[in-house]
């Protein structure tokens, strides 16, 4: 009987070009070759450096600014950033001088739309990538008929720190741009939290989230895509999260069909 041979398995090397994953590292006897090993050390030194980055309030400010955005500035309960670590209660939650701030601001009318910049788990990832990606989102959500009615910088925040911002803004969506927990390929990954009528004890499954917002991920004019569809279809059915299905692509891809023309 003939024997069939299997085809070869694809080189190691080329499936390492196609993703950011450790594969085919090879060994050393029985630890890994010290190459690999120092490239493991560097990015794992570069994810808690992105955990324990200054998150650079003051820039942010002048970015939003230069956007014309009207911006605050709030913190939360976590007074260090070691509580912010320890105790991820006192993130969600703002401390009351920013209640008392937050509360002033409402008398100025209802709001549509308020986009929230907080430092999460990686202020490196919000202090490279919020401003860019909010300067491509505001022409997104201009051509829908949406403003974005007040920014806020929040210091020492987890997501559902949205939840109290929007709802003492009396918006009816919040957008929560925070950097997301670090990982050995992408220290700086930003994520974007929709919430439709944010108030306090908000779920997850009640937000809709666009996520690996990075230089090697998701570029800012899709993720501005994909947040802009989210924010005006969750506006006009009143809703967010399981019940609000991402059907961005599709659009996306006629959108690009109409471009090219016909063939």
């Amino acid at each position: 009987m003939a024997m069939i041979s299997s085809p070869p398995d694809r080189p190691l090397r080329d499936l390492r070009a196609l993703t950011p994953a450790r594969v085919g590292l090879g060994r050393a006897g029985a630890s890994l070759p010290t190459e690999a090993l120092l490239e493991f050390t560097l990015d794992h030194a570069r994810a808690r450096d992105a955990v324990h980055a200054v998150f650079e309030v003051l820039d942010l400010f002048a970015g939003l600014d230069d956007l014309g955005l009207k911006t605050s500035e709030v913190t939360s309960r976590a007074t260090s950033r070691k509580d912010y670590l320890r105790r991820p209660d006192l993130g969600r939650l703002l401390d009351q001088a920013s209640q008392q701030r937050l509360a002033g601001g409402r008398h100025a009318g209802p709001c549509q739309l308020a986009v929230v910049v907080g430092d999460g788990l990686s202020p490196s990832a919000v202090n490279a990538h919020a401003v860019e990606l909010i300067r491509h989102l505001i022409p997104r959500l201009a051509a829908e008929g949406i403003k974005i009615e007040h920014a806020v910088v929040a210091s020492g925040a987890r997501v559902a720190l949205g939840d109290e911002i929007g709802a003492a803004l009396g918006a009816r969506m919040i957008v929560m741009l925070i950097g997301e927990r670090p990982g050995l390929s992408a220290p700086d990954s930003l994520g974007a939290y929709l919430t439709f009528a944010p108030e306090v004890g908000r779920t997850d499954a009640e937000r809709n989230c666009v996520s690996n917002i990075h230089a090697s991920g998701l570029g800012y004019d899709e993720a501005a895509f994909r947040i802009a569809w989210l924010v005006r279809e969750g506006l006009s059915r009143e809703t967010s999260g399981v019940t609000l299905k991402d059907e961005s692509a599709g659009q996306m891809l006629l959108g690009i069909a109409a471009e090219c023309g016909p063939a």
